[in-house]
């Protein structure tokens, strides 16, 4: 079994970077100064996604090579950790309509500004529960990451 894609297979995530990229590139410079929920929650959703991406390779790579398996790993983790830190910035966003900020204990409650709006409540609490049947506590809170530079 090769480890390495077929040319005939498609690979979108080089139009995944480039979307990010031209994104960045038309919206930031020009744009708000503070970003918007609707961004916040974009964002999420792709960290989500990445989440879910290196999830797929983490369980394919690890039973075939421990090292390369366990670098994934890490990577998971680490995205992980930025999709709870930009869900806690969309918390810290304030409201489109009231500027008011919601409480952080909010969105355990499931909806508390109701829907569509925090569908990145129950996204993250979907992937969340993935995440403690994949990772240890040690391993969200660790601050080493493994890497070491040679």
């Amino acid at each position: 079994m090769s480890r390495t894609a077929s040319p005939t297979e498609q690979d979108f995530v080089p139009f995944a970077t480039a979307a990010l990229d031209f994104h960045r590139a038309l919206n930031i410079p020009g744009g708000p100064l503070v970003t918007t929920r609707a961004e916040l929650d974009a964002l999420h959703a792709h960290l989500v996604s990445l989440y879910g991406l290196l999830d797929a390779h983490t369980a394919r790579a690890g039973k075939l090579v421990s090292g390369e398996g366990e670098q994934l790993r890490t990577a998971r983790t680490r995205i992980w950790q930025a999709a709870e830190h930009v869900h806690a910035a969309y918390h810290a966003a304030p409201r489109p309509g009231s500027g008011e900020v919601p409480e952080p204990e909010a969105c355990r409650a499931g909806l508390p500004e109701g829907a569509p709006e925090l569908t990145i409540c129950q996204r993250h609490q979907r992937t969340a529960h993935l995440v403690r049947r994949r990772t240890t506590p040690a391993d969200l809170h660790a601050p080493f990451t493994g890497l070491v530079r040679r």
